[in-house]
């Protein structure tokens, strides 16, 4: 396994990057490659013991910030972290890059370094979502705001291997994401979409609208970027008011107190499964590589939760599976 991670992307960087990374490596025995400003990760892992034969790293100069153009980044700063992480995996094999760095050039370095795999129209992010029976697959959550019919087709197709592979679901269940149940709501673009779902080799369990989302039977939920960017930023904003309004109204009074002691938890049980750290990232399914997009402020415990990710997507060969799904689909 080749694991890199960004040292140097992320608002806690790299103090939570590298301590992800030594939490990793002592739970999943697994070598792991920094990539960053050599000095700052020194002196970081100075701070820990931890098992010295498991950790590289890899010297970067610069950093990409998240308020530079993408595209233009990656070609002006071949020293950042990211760039020199992504030359380093088109050498290697079962290569997977962690970064909670910049989305736009993680996305952009992915696609002018690595490539997209022959067959696949746009690669797409693919976020794991809570829902009342366990987790979802939502796609694509960004990558791709203006989309075709066919590409959510494939979408559909990215999210099944994954869902399959790295989150161990059996014959997922596909829901199109849309404004109605019935078969010929939408707009063009997913009614499109419905009938090629409808007539391709899926468990197609039709449209779900956004109030059923939390309780949907799918295990992928397919949409446009733009869509999937919005519904992923609400469920966040929705689950972060409900969790203070909840702790606000109990901290009000002594009954409330006494009663949220009584319940703590449960209350801390249902605030994992809304917490994104627990799944570590989304991976940028379609490109010639293994790429994983942590959240910007991702702390250790989602950085070590992201070369879990990791460790299964190689494991079971995920990128060799869309690759040859993709050459079945060209054919």
């Amino acid at each position: 396994m080749n694991i890199f991670l960004d040292a140097m992307g992320g608002d806690y960087a790299p103090y939570e990057i590298v301590k992800g990374a030594i939490d990793a490596v002592k739970e999943y025995d697994v070598k792991l490659t920094l990539v960053g400003h050599r000095q700052a990760i020194l002196e970081e892992l100075s701070k820990y013991d931890y098992p010295n034969d498991k950790i590289e790293i890899l010297h970067a100069e610069t950093v990409i910030e998240n308020t530079e153009e993408p595209a233009m980044a990656i070609r002006r700063k071949p020293d950042s972290s990211l760039v020199v992480a992504l030359d380093e995996m088109k050498n290697r094999e079962n290569a997977v890059l962690i970064s909670a760095g910049s989305t736009g050039a993680l996305l952009s370095g992915g696609l002018l370094k690595l490539g997209r795999i022959k067959g696949i129209k746009r690669p797409a992010l693919a976020a794991t979502l809570p829902k009342t029976d366990g987790v979802f697959v939502l796609i694509d959550t960004g990558a791709n705001a203006d989309c075709k019919p066919e590409y959510l087709e494939q979408f559909a197709q990215l999210g099944k291997i994954y869902s399959e592979n790295v989150l161990g679901k059996k014959n997922p269940g596909i829901g199109l994401i849309n404004i109605g149940a019935e078969a010929k709501k939408g707009n063009s673009l997913v009614k499109a979409a419905y009938e090629l779902l409808e007539a391709g080799d899926f468990n197609f369990v039709g449209n779900v609208e956004a109030r059923d989302i939390p309780e949907t039977k799918a295990d992928v939920l397919v949409c446009d970027g733009f869509t999937g960017n919005i519904v992923l930023k609400l469920t966040e904003g929705i689950a972060e008011y409900l969790l203070k309004g909840m702790k606000t109204s109990i901290m009000s009074n002594t009954k409330g107190k006494i009663g949220g002691m009584l319940i703590k938890d449960n209350l801390k049980s249902f605030k994992k499964q809304f917490d994104y750290a627990e799944y570590g990232g989304a991976p940028f399914l379609g490109v010639k590589g293994g790429i994983i997009k942590a959240h910007g402020s991702s702390d250790a415990f989602a950085i070590k939760n992201a070369v879990r990710q990791s460790i299964k997507f190689i494991e079971n060969d995920v990128l060799q599976k869309i690759t040859d799904n993709a050459k079945n689909m060209e054919a």
